[in-house]
């Protein structure tokens, strides 16, 4: 009993040891799973984006018909846009949160800085993801500006409060 005592504080200490010398890395790996956590919901966000307006050129395509509105598609079509762009709309705020929850803990780190904590310096991955999200952001308001008419005079202002928002809390943060 005596051996197995030695031998878990020896084991013990070498792992305090390899923690206190590796500590960054469970951190890094949780920021590259957090990045690409990022890339994936931007990435879904742009194919709802693309989706909409796949869906708004068929729509117009069959608009131009001889029987404009009396197709069967083209109703389908209006009833599912409102429901594409919301989808959409849900998925931009999702990943403006993502961004404003990195931007914090980029603030905290530089508070932290000022006690004598590393920073990391490089600015670029956070100002890839703002300038991605408002690209994406800026993709999304087009389409759903050129759909105003199919959107109805309820749903039009609900959405454009909501873009306003999300660049607001963006610009402001």
């Amino acid at each position: 009993l005596r051996l197995v005592a030695v031998l878990k504080a020896v084991l013990e200490g070498e792992k305090a040891a390899v923690l206190k010398r590796d500590h960054h890395l469970p951190l890094s790996f949780h920021r590259r799973q957090e990045e690409l956590k990022f890339r994936l919901g931007l990435q879904r966000l742009q194919h709802r984006v693309h989706e909409v307006q796949t869906l708004r050129d068929g729509f117009k395509g069959l608009c131009h018909g001889d029987s404009a509105m009396q197709s069967p598609t083209a109703g389908a079509a209006l009833q599912e846009l409102p429901t594409l762009i919301l989808e959409a709309m849900k998925e931009l705020e999702a990943a403006k949160q993502q961004v404003l929850k990195r931007i914090q803990i980029w603030k905290r780190q530089q508070q932290l800085a000022g006690n004598g904590a590393l920073l990391e310096e490089n600015l670029a991955p956070l100002q890839k993801r703002c300038e991605s999200l408002v690209e994406v952001y800026f993709q999304l308001h087009q389409q759903v500006m050129a759909a105003s008419a199919e959107l109805g005079s309820e749903l039009l202002p609900r959405l454009l409060e909501r873009f306003s928002e999300v660049l607001s809390s963006l610009v402001k943060r």
